[in-house]
């Protein structure tokens, strides 16, 4: 019978579908954030298990630990030789180990080749078979910039293990946050069908003045350029993001082109398209087609009583590319509200033979809890020839997956 706790794999995403992860925890009291951190991972599809060192049971019991994962926790090497057991190919391996938090002193073990603890056995078996290792370290500063510590760490880099930085706050050696450890892992496991790719991605809404504390928007995110990057970031690729005043952070390892206007995207895509050569130009934004056509300076009296403005057209990025990018496989999104879904099909391919694009996502953002602001989507996929793919109602991240998994599938057959 499946464990209850089971039942969230998958919910936030497929990225991590049928892989095996074991989440090591060591003897810091970072290991609070244990249960939430694989539970994230179970939430992007992973199976997850767990081996704790007995300084770590002091800190959460491995009942709680058992509860997050829906597995039997491993405290102690019994003679079903369990840092053994889990290296079999003939049952499936065990995908990567993530040793979070990594202290200084299981770090150090590593480094000397002590197997003394189920953890640290399991890291020497897991380097034996060749298994990714990801280590977590939280401590206090003083034990972090030890130099002996320092030396321990690039001995153990040398071994292949990967390290995930520190938050350094309030003198300590802070774990990361859920989120970058996850990203980690899923780009570790994540196919790399995109390396050697440059990737130029616009995302979020641009905001147009009409006095110096009010201007004209929408309600654009930017979660599904986000979305792009995280995945392209992940795949391989080497990713620039123009970026609108959005809503949400910007994920590491991506350059980050900050804007406001439309007219500072343009000129941001163009500067960037003449910089370097891009394989792939993605306009996810939601750039206004209109702007004030006059901009008053200070703040508008609120007792001028009735106000009449003139709204202008703004540039269309969407039409500028091709002058700039010839040779880039260009895709572009089109957003309707309230329509059929032939009417939505038939106006984004038309968008598309008018700017040259090589593929087009539509969506309707009239629908309820899709689109703007929204963490979910769904989508029409149509490309030069007509050709339409219908991504249902998913996560953007799946959404995102989708969409670049045809962009290189097209892409390998350009390249002939």
């Amino acid at each position: 019978m499946k464990h209850p706790s089971k039942r969230i794999i998958g919910s936030k995403g497929s990225e991590l579908s049928g892989k095996k992860i074991i989440c090591c925890i060591t003897g810091s009291v970072a290991a609070f954030k244990c249960p939430e951190i694989v539970r994230e991972l179970m939430r992007h599809g992973a199976e997850v298990y767990v081996f704790m060192t007995e300084a770590s049971t002091k800190i959460i019991h491995p009942y709680l630990m058992e509860w997050a994962t829906g597995n039997p926790v491993v405290t102690e090497l019994t003679g079903r030789i369990e840092h053994v057991s889990f290296f079999n190919e003939k049952l499936g391996s065990v995908d990567l180990i993530l040793v979070a938090p990594a202290t200084a002193n299981t770090i150090s073990k590593v480094a000397c080749g002590i197997s003394d603890t189920p953890v640290t056995a399991l890291i020497s078996a897991a380097l034996g078979a060749n298994v990714p290792v990801v280590m977590v370290p939280a401590m206090h500063t003083l034990l972090y910039r030890n130099k002996i510590f320092q030396r321990n760490m690039e001995k153990v880099r040398g071994m292949g293990v990967e390290f995930i930085n520190p938050r350094m706050e309030e003198e300590k050696a802070k774990i990361a946050e859920t989120e970058i450890i996850v990203e980690k892992v899923i780009g570790k496991l994540s196919k790399k069908d995109m390396e050697n790719l440059n990737l130029l991605i616009t995302a979020g809404p641009t905001r147009e003045k009409l006095d110096s504390v009010r201007f004209l928007t929408n309600p654009s995110s930017g979660k599904m350029g986000l979305a792009l990057a995280e995945e392209a970031i992940n795949r391989g690729a080497s990713v620039t993001l123009v970026y609108g005043p959005g809503t949400q952070k910007p994920p590491p390892n991506v350059k980050v082109v900050e804007v406001v206007t439309t007219e500072e995207m343009l000129n941001a895509v163009v500067s960037e398209l003449n910089s370097k050569r891009y394989h792939l130009v993605i306009l996810a934004a939601a750039p206004l087609d209109f702007k004030f056509e006059k901009e008053f300076s200070g703040k508008i009296s609120s007792e001028t009583g009735f106000l009449e403005v003139k709204l202008v057209p703004s540039p269309k990025i969407w039409k500028e590319i091709r002058k700039y990018g010839k040779d880039c496989f260009f895709i572009g999104f089109k957003a309707e509200y309230n329509v059929s879904r032939e009417k939505l099909i038939e106006k984004a391919y038309k968008r598309l033979k008018e700017a040259g694009m090589n593929l087009i996502i539509a969506n309707d953002v009239g629908r309820k809890g899709i689109g703007f602001s929204s963490n979910y989507n769904e989508v029409f996929l149509i490309d030069e020839e007509g050709r339409v793919k219908h991504v249902p109602f998913k996560p953007k991240r799946e959404v995102a997956k989708e969409i670049l998994d045809l962009a290189v599938e097209k892409l390998k057959l350009k390249r002939g």
